[in-house]
């Protein structure tokens, strides 16, 4: 099998500095929304970079949940490996990737844990079925058999038949963003890169070559 030649030329936008917001926040907005609008597949879907004790990164995708003013929130098992590994070290990188609109963003951060009230708010507005499946998967752990598994979550379910609480293990992250790079897709991979990078209370942009 010979990769040496799948290639795709990308043509249908332009990026430019002057275009951009003044924060990276709001130029994200603008374009997860043109994301949503375009029906692009999985829009809020991010691949989250961590990096254990020993300086070995791993990656995941993840959904994002909301985002706001301090930065961009999932919500995961804290005793899932990337949970260890942002108790190890709590700087992560976030990547999108919109095929259909030959965009990318990547995000540099610091994590931190949202409050309890936050996670028990999201958490209740989760399906029952996802709640039990909360409780009941040692995630990033061996699983020794699949039908343990969903006995596991039968056992949640008939304990908590109206409504389950959510697990102390298990809650929402925070990524404080000090850098966000925007990446637009150009003929000839002459790509269009604008990367923000905080200094202190404000934002400054810069272009990057492709």
């Amino acid at each position: 099998m010979n990769l040496h030649h799948i290639r795709q030329d990308y043509a249908r936008q332009e990026l430019s500095i002057e275009d951009c917001a003044a924060s990276p926040i709001e130029q994200f907005q603008k374009w997860l929304q043109e994301a949503m609008t375009a029906q692009v597949n999985e829009p809020t879907a991010m691949n989250v970079a961590t990096v254990d004790a020993h300086g070995q990164p791993s990656a995941r995708m993840v959904l994002l949940k909301e985002v706001n003013d301090s930065g961009f929130v999932f919500f995961t098992n804290y005793r899932s490996r990337k949970g260890r590994e942002i108790e190890a070290n709590p700087q992560v990188a976030l990547t999108f990737f919109w095929s259909e609109l030959e965009r990318e963003v990547r995000i540099e951060g610091l994590v931190e844990k949202l409050s309890a009230e936050q996670s028990d708010e999201y958490f209740a507005s989760r399906p029952y079925t996802s709640k039990a499946g909360a409780w009941a998967s040692h995630q990033s752990e061996p699983l020794n058999s699949k039908p343990a598994l969903l006995a596991r979550a039968a056992v949640v379910a008939a304990k908590y038949p109206l409504n389950i609480p959510r697990p102390p293990f298990w809650g929402g992250y925070l990524v404080v963003p000090h850098a966000v790079e925007f990446w637009q897709g150009r003929p000839s991979r002459l790509h269009d890169r604008v990367l923000y990078l905080r200094h202190q209370d404000h934002w400054g942009k810069s272009v990057l070559s492709p």
